[in-house]
C-alpha cells in the first residue's frame, strides 16, 4: 500500500511502531516535539509497522494518542500488528488512553486480516528446496 501510494505521489512515511516512539520520546526530550509532529502532519500515509511488539509505557501511550488525534480525519495511518485488535488495549496500557486512541483508530477504518502463512516462511521453504 505504502509502494502504491509513493507511486501515485503520496508522501510515505515507513517506520517500526517502536523506533517511531522512541524518536518522539527524544523529541519530548529536547522539546523539539511540536516540530516533529507537524513533520509527521505533513505526510499523507503514516505507515506504523510492528504494533504491539512491545507494551507502551504511560508516556509512549500518550506520544502515540497525540498522533493518532492529530491525524485523525485528515491522513492515513496504517498500522501493521500481528495481534488482533481486541489484544490492543493491554499493549497501550493505560485503559482511557487506549479506548481514545481505539476509537479514533477504527471509527473510519478498513480492517485487513491476513490469514495465510507470512511471505517470509513461504520465502524461506522455496530457497529451501532450491539449496
Amino acid at each position: 500500500m505504502g509502494n502504491k501510494a509513493c507511486q501515485e505521489g503520496f508522501r510515505v512515511l515507513y517506520t517500526g511502531t517502536a523506533k517511531f516512539i522512541g524518536q518522539f520520546k527524544i523529541a519530548k526530550a529536547k522539546a523539539t516535539f511540536l516540530s516533529e509532529l507537524k513533520r509527521i502532519e505533513r505526510m499523507d500515509m503514516l505507515i506504523l509497522d510492528d504494533f504491539g511488539m512491545q507494551g507502551l509505557d504511560q508516556q509512549a501511550s500518550g506520544i502515540l494518542m497525540d498522533i493518532i488525534e492529530d491525524r485523525h480525519g485528515k491522513r492515513s495511518t496504517l498500522i501493521a500488528s500481528q495481534l488482533v485488535a481486541k489484544q490492543w488495549h493491554d499493549v497501550i496500557g493505560e485503559r482511557n488512553v487506549a479506548d481514545a486512541i481505539l476509537d479514533r483508530i477504527v471509527h473510519h477504518a478498513l480492517r485487513v486480516e491476513l490469514a495465510d502463512e507470512s511471505i517470509r516462511k513461504r520465502k524461506i521453504k522455496t530457497e529451501s528446496v532450491f539449496l
